[in-house]
C-alpha cells in the first residue's frame, strides 16, 4: 500500500486513501444511526402521543434527538466528503449531491426538534394535570405528524436526489466498480418508489413495501463503504481525471 500510495504521489495524482476511509465509515455511522434512533424510545412514536409517557422519559427522548443529530451530520458529510473526489469528474453534480445531502440533514433536524418539542409539550401537560394533557392533544398530534412527514417523506427526496449525483459521478467515472456504482443508482431509484409510495399511503417508517424497497440502498451502501475501507477509490480512474481539474486538485 505505501508503495502504491508513493507512485500515486511520484505521478501528481493525489490517492485520496484517507478520504475514502472517512467516507466509508460515514456511510455506516449514517445507517447506523438512521436505524437506531428509534431504540431508545422502544419504537416509532405512534398517534395519539401518550403524553404522560412522553414525559417521563426525558433521558430517552435527549438521546434519540442526539442521534438523529449524527445522523444529520454523517449523512452530509458523506456528499462533503466525496466532493473533492468527483468534482474532478464533475463539478456539477459533485456540488448537486453536497447541495441535496445538506438538505436531507435539515430536515433530519428539524424531525428532530420536533420530537424535542413533544417532550416539552409533555412535560407541560403533565404539570398541567389531566386538563393541560387533554388540550395539548392537538398540539402534540400535529407536531408529531410534521415529525412523521419530515423522516418519513421530505428527507428521503433531497438524500435521493444527492445520492443519485454522485452515484452516476462514480459509475461514469469507475472510481469504484462499476457493478457497486451502478447497484447504488438501482437502489436509489428503488427508493424513490418507496417514498413516492409513502407520500401517497401516508405508510412511513418501516412498512412491508418501504422496507422491501428500501433494503437494496442499505445492502448498497454498506458493501460501498466496506470497499472504500479496504480498496479505496480507484488509481487508474483518479489518474485520467481533466489534466485541467487534476493540476488544481494537486
Amino acid at each position: 500500500m505505501r508503495t502504491e500510495r508513493k507512485q500515486a504521489e511520484e505521478s501528481g495524482t493525489p490517492s485520496y486513501r484517507g478520504t475514502a476511509i472517512a467516507v466509508g465509515v460515514l456511510f455506516i455511522l449514517c445507517s447506523a444511526t438512521s436505524i437506531l434512533s428509534i431504540v431508545p424510545l422502544g419504537g416509532p412514536l405512534v398517534a395519539p402521543v401518550d403524553l404522560a409517557k412522553l414525559a417521563t422519559n426525558d433521558t430517552r427522548v435527549v438521546l434519540t434527538a442526539l442521534i438523529e443529530f449524527v445522523w444529520a451530520l454523517t449523512g452530509a458529510g458523506i456528499a462533503i466528503g466525496l466532493y473533492p473526489v468527483i468534482k474532478r469528474f464533475n463539478p456539477a453534480l459533485a456540488l448537486g449531491s453536497v447541495a441535496g445531502r445538506l438538505v436531507e440533514a435539515v430536515f433530519v433536524v428539524v424531525g428532530a426538534l420536533g420530537l424535542l418539542a413533544l417532550l416539552t409539550v409533555s412535560q407541560e401537560a403533565v404539570v398541567a394535570g389531566s386538563a393541560g394533557l387533554s388540550s395539548a392533544m392537538t398540539t402534540s398530534n400535529l407536531v408529531l405528524a410534521a415529525r412523521e412527514w419530515a423522516h418519513g417523506f421530505v428527507v428521503l427526496i433531497p438524500f435521493a436526489v444527492g445520492a443519485f449525483m454522485y452515484y452516476v459521478v462514480l459509475y461514469r467515472s469507475r472510481l469504484v466498480p462499476r457493478w457497486l456504482s451502478g447497484w447504488g443508482l438501482v437502489a436509489i431509484v428503488m427508493l424513490m418508489v418507496s417514498t413516492i409510495y409513502a407520500g401517497f399511503t401516508q405508510e412511513f417508517g418501516f412498512s412491508t413495501v418501504n422496507t422491501v424497497l428500501n433494503i437494496p440502498i442499505g445492502l448498497q451502501e454498506m458493501a460501498l463503504a466496506v470497499y472504500l475501507i479496504a480498496k479505496g477509490f480507484d488509481r487508474k480512474a483518479l489518474a485520467s481525471a481533466a489534466p485541467a481539474v487534476t493540476e488544481t486538485a494537486a
